[in-house]
C-alpha cells in the first residue's frame, strides 16, 4: 500500500512546476530595502534563534518581513506564518521562534495595510497579498539554508489564523510550490461568511472595516462595495462576486496539499460550516485532511494555543520533513467543555476524535417538535433586535453558554417557537441540525434567524449553544412551499429531561433586517433532525475514576493528584497585611511555551500603593504584556505570586472584580451610541445596574454630548476614552491600561493623560503601559522599568529621571561612535549612549565621579559645552535598558 509520504513525494514529482503569472525571478521583482538586521531572540536555550528584519518591495509596495533561523548552512524546510486581520508580523513572533528552534526556516510578514507594510488592504487579492506570498517564497528559494525540491522551489508550508489562514489556502491554490498548509479559524468563501444566505452580517462587517483602519485604508472598490451594502442593508450580486473571487473557494480545485484545518466553535464570524466546505473540497482533490474544532474562535473562548501550535508543528514534521514517526493526530477532533476546575477557575475540557471526518450531518436522529402555524412581526426599522452573538462582548457570552448560562434575548411578538417533549435520554449534537418549514411573508423577502435552544426541565433557563444563529433570506418564489433550513453547527450535549426549542426570529442584532414592517407566517413540515457523529471516541475525563471512590481512599487519591501532570494549586489565604495594597508582585516568572530555559518574565517583584499612577516601561519583548495578562488572571505564572488587596490572583478570582482593564483595544458596536455600548457591556457582566457607576465613569472620561451619538461617528480619541470609560465601569480600585494613547494626536493624548490623573485622584490606582515616554513622565507618579523579562528599576519618576549616576555630556562637535566606545570602556563607567543629534552623550557612572569623567573627556580631546545630571525620562530609559542594569 502506498504510504501518505510516498503519495506526497509522488504528487511533488507529478505536479507541474510552472509558477503561472508569478514566475519571475527574485532579483527582478523583489527589491531589498537595506541589508536587514539580525537579532538574537533566544536566551540560554540551544539552539539560539536569530531574527533578520527586512523591508521588501513588491511591485512598489513595502512589505515588512522577519526571518527566523538557528543559523548554519544545513538545509531545512521553510514555514510562512500569516497574521490575523488588524494585526502584524509581531503577533506571530513566538510561534516563529518555536518553529525555528524546531528546525525550520521561518518567515513572517505584515500584510499590506498593516504594521509597517505599505499599500492598501485588498482582502487577499490574488494580484496583491497572494502575490506577495509568492515573492516571499521566491526569496526563500534563494536562501542557502532552505531545502529545495527543485531550482526555485523551496520545501515550504504556510500557517496562520483568520486572515493569515485564508492566505495560506489561497497561496496553495495559486502557487504550486506550497507543500502543506495549516489554516486556523478562517473562511472558505468570504461572501458566504459576511452575506450568509443573502443576509448582511452588518456588525462583523463594520468591525472588519474599523479594525482595518477605516474604509479609506481599503482598496477603493472594496470600500465602495461596503458602503453600498451597508446603506442598502442587502448584498448585491456584484458584492458577492467581489468577495468570492478573493476567497479560497475560487481555487478549490487547485488546493492539493496536506491540510490541517483548525476551526473555532465559538465563532459567529467564520462558523464551522466554512471549515466543512474547505475540508470536503481539499479531500476531494486527493490530499490528506485533518479537521480540529477548538473551544475558542472569533467570539472568544479557549484558543488552545499550546495544543494547536504543537499539532501544527507535528503536521509540518510529517509533510515537510517527511518524518514518518510524526503523529499528525486524528482525522477529526473536537474539544468538549464541561464544568469548571474549582482549583484555578479554568474550564474543564477533553477531546473527542474519530478516524474519519464526519461532516456536519452524520448520524442523523429525528426529534418531533410541537407547535402549529404561528404569526409574528418584523417591527418597523427592525428594532428592537433579538440578541445572540455580540461581537466585542460575544466571547464572554459564548463561554458562558458552554457552562449552561443562557443570555440570548428574543422579543415577544417577533418570533415563532417550537418545542420538543422532554428528552428521555441525553443527546449530543455534533454538526448542523436541519428542519423543514413553510414560510410566508406579508410582502417581499422573509428574513429569518434560526436557533436551537437547550431548555431546562423547569423551563426557566434556555441556553443557546455557542450563541450561534443562522440567517435565511426566503424569496417570494420559495414561500408557501416546504424549504429546508440548516441551523448553526455546534457540538453540544443536551441532558435527559431537557427540551429542544426551535426559534425563528424576525431580527438579530448582528444582521441587517428589512426596515419595512411586515408579518411572517411559519409552520413546520417535519421533525428537527440532529447530527450525532456516532463514530467519535471521547477522551477520558480529566480526573481518574477513583476520585469518586470511597472516602477511605482519600489519602491515596490526594497523593496521585499531586503527581499528576495537571497542575492544581490551591488558592493561598488572604494576607491581612496587604489588605490596603492594590498590587504586590513577588518573584513572578513565566517561561515561553515548550521551553525549559527561556523566560518571558523572570523573578519580577514590585509593589504599587493607593493613589499612584504607575508607568510600566520596557522595549518590545520586555515582558510587559505577559505581566499584565498574568495580573488580570488570563494566564497563570510558572512561579511567584500576584496579590491584589492581599488576595492571590487566579483565573476567575473574585478579587478581579476590583480590577478594570483596557488591553489591546475594545470592540464596540458601531451603530449603537456610546452610552448604549457601555450599558450593554455592563449587562453582559451579570452584575446589578446600580453597581456600574456609569455616570461617574463618564464624568471622568469627559465624553460629554458624544455619548448620545453612534460610535461610528467617533474620532479615535473619543473611542479610546469610551474604552477607558468601559474599563472604569464599577469604579474598580485598580485600573490597568495597555497603550491607551495608541493612534491619538497630541491634544487627544493630553486629554487621556488628564483622564488617568483624575481617576487616581480619588484614591484609586492606575497602571499604564506605554511607549510614549514624555507622556509617562507627565502623567505617572511612579515607574517600573523592565528589560528581557527582568526588573531593571522601580521607584518615583523624579527619582529615576534625576538619579545622580546619570550624566548628560554635550559637545560642540559630533561625538563619533569610536569615541563613544572608548568612553564606555573607561574605568568606573557603566554605559555610554549617544543622543539622536550626536552632540550629546548619556553616561551612567558606575564608580567614577563627574570630575573624573570630565578629566577623561578632556584627555580624549572632546570639546565640552556642558556636563550635568540629566532630567529626561527618555534618556534614563535608554540608559537603563542599554545594559546598565541586570
Amino acid at each position: 500500500m502506498e504510504t501518505p509520504i510516498a503519495r506526497t513525494s509522488r504528487w511533488r514529482r507529478l505536479l507541474p512546476r510552472s509558477r503561472g503569472r508569478w514566475a519571475a525571478g527574485v532579483a527582478a521583482l523583489v527589491v531589498l530595502a537595506g541589508a536587514g538586521t539580525w537579532t538574537a531572540v533566544a536566551d540560554d536555550s540551544a539552539p539560539a534563534v536569530h531574527r533578520q528584519d527586512r523591508m521588501m518591495r513588491v511591485d512598489g509596495v513595502s512589505v515588512d518581513t522577519s526571518y527566523f533561523t538557528t543559523g548554519g548552512t544545513q538545509r531545512r524546510p521553510a514555514v510562512l506564518i500569516g497574521h490575523g486581520f488588524g494585526g502584524s508580523k509581531a503577533d506571530t513572533r513566538a510561534q516563529a521562534e518555536q518553529l525555528a528552534a524546531d528546525g525550520y526556516a521561518v518567515m513572517t510578514w505584515s500584510a499590506r495595510g498593516f504594521g509597517k507594510s505599505g499599500g492598501r488592504i485588498s482582502l487577499n487579492a490574488p494580484d496583491r497579498e497572494v502575490k506577495d506570498v509568492s515573492r516571499l517564497i521566491d526569496w526563500l528559494a534563494a536562501r542557502p539554508e532552505v531545502q529545495l525540491d527543485a531550482k526555485g522551489d523551496p520545501r515550504v508550508g504556510i500557517t496562520g489564523a483568520s486572515y493569515g489562514g485564508a492566505v495560506s489556502l489561497l497561496a496553495a491554490g495559486y502557487d504550486k510550490r506550497v507543500d502543506a498548509i495549516a489554516p486556523e479559524i478562517t473562511y472558505w468563501n468570504l461572501a458566504d461568511a459576511l452575506f450568509p444566505d443573502g443576509v448582511f452580517k452588518k456588525l462583523w462587517a463594520g468591525i472588519f472595516v474599523t479594525t482595518g483602519g477605516g474604509c479609506g485604508n481599503f482598496e477603493k472598490q472594496l470600500c465602495d462595495m461596503y458602503e453600498r451594502v451597508a446603506v442598502s442593508g442587502k448584498p448585491d450580486a456584484a458584492a458577492r462576486a467581489l468577495l468570492t473571487e478573493r476567497s479560497p473557494s475560487a481555487v478549490a480545485d487547485r488546493i492539493k496539499v496536506p491540510a490541517l484545518i483548525v476551526q473555532g466553535q465559538t465563532d459567529s464570524l467564520f462558523p464551522l460550516g466554512q471549515a466543512d466546505a474547505m475540508a470536503r473540497a481539499i479531500e476531494a482533490n486527493g490530499a490528506p485532511v485533518s479537521v480540529d474544532w477548538i473551544a475558542g474562535g472569533h467570539d472568544g473562548g479557549d484558543m488552545e494555543t499550546g495544543r494547536v501550535q504543537k499539532r501544527v508543528g507535528d503536521w509540518f514534521d510529517r509533510y515537510l520533513k517527511e518524518d514518518e514517526g510524526a503523529a499528525t493526530g486524528p482525522a477529526f477532533r473536537v474539544t468538549r467543555t464541561g464544568g469548571i476546575d474549582s482549583t484555578d477557575g479554568a474550564a474543564l475540557t477533553r477531546g473527542a476524535s474519530g478516524d474519519t471526518y464526519p461532516g456536519l450531518r452524520s448520524g442523523a436522529e429525528s426529534v418531533e417538535l410541537r407547535g402549529g402555524t404561528q404569526k409574528f412581526s418584523n417591527p418597523a426599522g427592525a428594532n428592537p433586535p433579538a440578541i445572540s452573538a455580540v461581537p466585542g462582548v460575544g466571547g464572554g457570552l459564548a463561554q458562558l453558554s458552554t457552562l449552561g448560562v443562557g443570555l440570548s434575548i428574543d422579543f415577544p411578538g417577533q418570533y415563532a417557537r417550537f418545542d420538543s417533549a422532554p428528552l428521555t435520554t441525553s443527546r449530543r449534537i455534533t454538526g448542523s441540525p436541519t428542519v423543514r418549514v413553510n414560510v410566508k411573508a406579508g410582502a417581499g423577502d422573509a428574513v429569518l434567524f434560526g436557533k436551537v435552544y437547550d431548555v431546562s426541565p423547569d423551563g426557566k433557563q434556555q441556553v443557546l449553544p455557542s450563541q450561534l444563529v443562522a440567517p435565511y433570506r426566503i424569496t417570494p418564489a420559495q414561500q408557501g412551499k416546504p424549504i429546508e433550513l440548516t441551523l448553526p453547527a455546534v457540538d453540544h450535549e443536551i441532558d435527559s429531561g431537557h427540551r429542544l426549542r426551535l426559534v425563528l426570529a424576525a431580527t438579530d442584532l448582528g444582521y441587517a433586517s428589512p426596515a419595512a414592517p411586515t408579518t411572517y407566517t411559519v409552520s413546520l413540515d417535519g421533525p428537527l433532525t440532529l447530527p450525532t457523529a456516532p463514530g467519535l471516541t471521547t477522551a477520558a475525563a480529566a480526573l481518574p475514576w477513583w476520585t469518586w471512590g470511597l472516602p477511605a481512599a482519600a489519602v491515596v487519591i490526594a497523593a496521585v493528584l499531586l503527581l499528576s501532570t495537571r497542575r492544581r494549586t490551591a488558592t493561598p489565604a488572604p494576607d491581612p497585611a496587604l489588605t490596603d495594597v492594590p498590587l504586590q508582585i513577588t518573584g513572578l516568572s513565566k517561561k515561553y511555551a515548550k521551553s525549559a530555559d527561556r523566560y518571558a518574565v523572570r523573578e519580577l517583584s514590585f509593589r504599587v500603593e493607593k493613589g499612584q499612577v504607575l508607568g510600566l516601561l520596557g522595549p518590545n519583548g520586555a515582558g510587559k504584556t505577559t505581566t499584565l495578562r498574568m495580573l488580570m488572571g488570563l494566564i497563570t505564572p510558572d512561579d511567584g505570586e500576584i496579590r491584589v488587596f492581599g488576595r492571590a490572583i487566579r483565573p476567575g478570582a473574585p478579587v478581579l472584580s476590583r480590577v478594570g482593564s483596557f488591553v489591546e483595544g475594545a470592540g464596540f458596536l458601531p451603530h449603537l451610541s456610546g452610552r448604549a455600548n457601555l450599558e450593554l457591556y455592563w449587562q453582559a457582566t451579570g452584575r446589578p445596574a446600580g453597581d456600574s457607576h456609569i455616570e461617574e465613569a463618564l464624568e471622568i472620561a469627559g465624553l460629554g454630548d458624544a455619548l448620545a451619538r453612534a460610535v461610528r461617528t467617533y474620532s479615535q480619541g473619543m473611542r479610546q476614552r469610551l474604552a477607558i470609560a468601559q474599563a472604569m465601569l464599577g469604579m474598580p480600585d485598580l485600573l490597568i491600561l495597555d497603550e491607551p494613547t495608541n493612534g491619538l494626536d497630541p491634544p487627544q493624548i493630553r486629554e487621556m493623560r488628564d483622564v488617568m490623573i483624575r481617576y487616581a485622584a480619588g484614591g484609586r490606582t492606575v497602571i499604564v503601559s506605554s511607549h510614549l515616554l514624555s507622556e509617562v513622565e507627565q502623567s505617572c507618579t511612579h515607574l517600573v522599568v523592565m528589560d528581557r523579562g527582568r526588573l531593571v528599576q522601580a521607584g518615583p519618576v523624579a527619582e529615576i529621571t534625576g538619579s545622580g549616576d546619570m550624566v548628560l555630556v554635550t559637545s560642540a562637535e559630533e561625538i563619533t561612535e569610536p569615541l563613544v566606545e572608548k568612553i564606555a570602556a573607561l574605568a568606573g563607567i557603566g554605559s555610554a549612549v549617544r543622543t539622536d543629534d550626536a552632540h550629546g552623550l548619556l553616561v551612567r557612572l558606575d564608580g567614577a565621579t563627574s570630575p573624573q569623567l570630565v578629566t577623561e573627556l578632556v584627555r580624549l580631546d572632546l570639546p565640552l559645552t556642558g556636563v550635568g545630571p540629566h532630567r529626561r525620562l527618555e534618556d534614563a530609559f535608554l540608559t537603563l535598558i542599554s545594559g546598565g542594569s541586570a
